[in-house]
């Protein structure tokens, strides 16, 4: 059973709050039709269930009914978290949509809107929502035929549109950590307040407003673009069936510059990954030579890959003094990089049909790419 609901006003905001809550390991299934998907066996199967209004360009009211409903049907005794999903730039009903939810899931609960979303370059200040730096009324955002946007100061709009409190938290008020920012938020619910907005500028606010809500011991509903809900998440749902974290191998036969640099960024992440370096010169010798190699770098990444998550099969032409001379061999150089390429995409072959774990390929070079096609038989 899901143990994350999140209610979006529309799918792209919705499937992007499910990509962030995948990305850290959690099963997100994107609803549509949800009255008939309870019925369907991947709704037991999911940690997180997204559920998509539409309501967005929908007045107050009917937002308000679509919205109530929604979380009626779906609230259950397994739900850990809820969220409502409001646009990173505040267009639409997200103050009686908020609304809904509160009234829907009980007065025990309060709304805790914390709307940064770093990667996206939006952030809370002084109550300010800034779009990479720029107020939002300033911004192109502020003139969306469907859902325009007069004003910044968020406290303003969810007050306009919610019949519940609105109080804020400043940036000021996180500097004392968590139990401090804890006890500021059980002073405000007790005051009365159903909905909190907090500033947050980086993922380190994120986190620490996370840990307060967590320590305040309160009843919440995340009010935010995807960012503090994948937060929280993490810090409270366990998924249900936690497997190998999914392996990415790449196999890159461009000798660019560019990929050279790029190849170089990869393998200094912070995060587990290892590179097998192919010999291009030993892929055009005799049959038996270039089947030892592709051998050689196959086992070795399958080795590997006990240990990494991110695998890379490199041809040592991406350093210059490794690049072959085609002139010296009598045979055409279209024969000669056919015999290199279809050698990268056998060992990209022997790599996935050895490991299941393996979920991704990524392939640079054009030609390569297409030889590795040809071996998978892809269409």
């Amino acid at each position: 059973m899901p143990q994350c609901l999140v209610i979006a006003d529309d799918l792209t905001g919705g499937n992007a709050t499910g990509v962030l809550l995948a990305k850290i390991g959690y099963k997100a299934h994107s609803v549509l039709s949800y009255e008939h998907s309870r019925a369907d066996p991947a709704f037991n199967e999911c940690d997180c269930l997204i559920i998509t209004t539409d309501s967005r360009g929908l007045t107050q009211k009917e937002a308000y009914s679509r919205v109530k409903h929604a979380a009626k049907v779906f609230s259950s005794d397994n739900t850990v978290l809820y969220s409502n999903r409001i646009d990173s730039t505040l267009r639409g009903n997200i103050g009686s949509e908020t609304d809904a939810m509160l009234d829907s899931l009980g007065d025990d609960y309060i709304a805790i809107c914390a709307p940064c979303f770093p990667s996206s370059g939006r952030t809370l200040v002084g109550g300010y929502l800034l779009v990479d730096g720029l107020p939002l009324h300033k911004t192109n955002i502020a003139i969306d035929p469907k859902t325009p946007v007069t004003t910044s100061d968020i406290a303003e709009i969810f007050r306009a549109q919610s019949k519940y409190k609105v109080s804020s938290l400043y940036l000021s008020d996180l500097m004392n950590g968590k139990h401090a920012l804890a006890k500021k938020i059980n002073s405000l619910a007790d005051s009365g307040s159903r909905i909190i907005i907090i500033d947050c500028v980086t993922d380190e606010d994120l986190n620490l407003i996370a840990d307060a809500v967590i320590t305040s011991k309160r009843k919440i509903i995340a009010a935010d673009p995807g960012a503090f809900t994948a937060t929280l998440a993490r810090k409270l749902i366990t998924p249900q069936n936690r497997t190998e974290r999914i392996k990415i191998l790449a196999v890159v036969g461009s000798v660019n510059s560019n990929t050279r640099a790029q190849m170089e960024k990869l393998w200094l992440a912070q995060r587990p990954i290892a590179n097998v370096f192919v010999e291009t010169k030993k892929l055009l010798d005799t049959d038996e030579i270039r089947e030892q190699e592709i051998s050689r770098v196959s086992n070795e990444i399958l080795k590997l890959a006990k240990t990494n998550t991110v695998l890379t099969v490199t041809g040592d032409g991406l350093y210059p003094e490794n690049r072959i001379d085609f002139k010296q061999y009598s045979v055409h150089i279209e024969i000669l990089t056919g015999r290199i390429n279809s050698s990268l995409a056998e060992i990209a072959l022997r790599i996935l049909r050895a490991e299941p774990s393996f979920r991704g390929l990524y392939v640079s070079g054009g030609d390569v790419t297409q030889a590795v096609c040809s071996a998978f038989s892809a269409s």
